[in-house]
Order: structure tokens, then C-alpha cells, then sequence
């Protein structure tokens, strides 16, 4: 955890390794820049130009996990100097209000309304049962049929059956 780009790979610029295929850098903390980028690019594809790299920066606030608390590497101020001037909800609410487009107020009203969206999704979480195990892939692909999905191991797959749960095998037999 924590090795620099520059120590794990010959080219740490990512957007430029696609050789043939066109590749570009975002600032992913800018949501209006992902916002036109992801626009640009579609209408690229759409009109058979092909794929394109998208490499997508963003600043993760936490650790890779619960063993890496994220302060071996960076100091507890980075990680608040990012939040207060690069944080992408922080800077679109800035954009919002320069662009005089909402209030502080409305602003406020918007995020008690979210807040009380997630809270109920939280609650509705916690107190629902755990699914069965056969049912941990239903719902969330279209059109999977007879795919194979990896399963919680190397040696486990699930395929898609018509009927709409996972069969669960071992790679290499059938």
C-alpha cells in the first residue's frame, strides 16, 4: 500500500499508455470537467471514432482498507486543505452560487433533503434481513443468462441462469 506511481510503473502518466487509442487526463475532483469530458467523449465514440484512456485523478480522503489508516503517507492538513479547496461537492456548491443559480438557502434545503433520503436508505439497509446466497447477483445485470461471474475466490464462479439466480461451480469443470 502506498507505492508511489512513479516507483510502480515505467510510465506513470496512464492517459498516454493506450498507444493507438487516444487517452486523455481529468481532474476527477471537478465535476464539471468529468461533466463535459464525459460528453466530449461520447459523442466521439458515437461517431465511430473509437475508444478513448480516460485517466481520471481524484483524491481518495481515506485509507485502502481498515489495516491502512491513510496518515503514513500524508498528514492529517493535506487531507483537510483538499476537502476545503478541492472537494468536488464543495467546488460545484461554489460554482452554483457564483453562478447565482441557487441560494445558500436552497442549497441548505437541497442537502436536509439528501440527508434525509440517505437516512432512510441507511435504516432500510439495517433493519432488511440478509439476502440468501443465491440471490447476492439477482437484479443487477441485464440480459447475463449462461455468463460466468467470478465468485469470492479464484476457484469459484456463479453462471446466470434463466431463472434468474447464480449457480455456483468450480473453475474448470462444467
Amino acid at each position: 500500500m502506498g507505492t508511489s506511481d512513479v516507483r510502480a510503473a515505467a510510465n506513470p502518466h496512464y492517459y498516454t499508455r493506450g498507444d493507438a487509442v487516444p487517452g486523455i487526463k481529468i481532474d476527477g475532483m471537478n465535476v464539471l470537467a468529468v461533466r463535459d469530458f464525459t460528453k466530449a467523449v461520447t459523442d466521439w465514440m458515437r461517431a465511430g471514432n473509437g475508444p478513448v484512456v480516460a485517466e481520471i485523478e481524484t483524491y481518495r480522503y481515506y485509507g485502502h482498507s481498515m489495516s491502512d489508516p491513510g496518515t503514513s503517507y500524508r498528514t492529517r492538513d493535506e487531507v483537510q486543505e483538499i476537502r476545503k479547496t478541492k472537494d468536488p461537492i464543495v467546488m460545484l456548491k461554489g460554482h452554483i452560487l457564483e453562478g447565482e443559480l441557487a441560494t445558500e438557502a436552497e442549497i441548505k434545503e437541497i442537502e436536509s433533503e439528501c440527508r434525509g433520503i440517505v437516512d432512510k436508505a441507511v435504516e432500510f439497509a439495517r433493519s432488511s434481513p440478509e439476502l440468501e446466497t443465491h440471490e447476492m447477483y439477482n437484479t443487477i445485470y441485464v440480459d447475463m443468462d449462461g455468463v460466468r461471474v467470478r465468485g469470492a475466490d479464484v476457484t469459484t464462479y456463479g453462471i446466470h441462469s434463466p431463472k434468474h439466480y447464480i449457480v455456483w461451480g468450480k473453475w474448470g469443470s462444467n
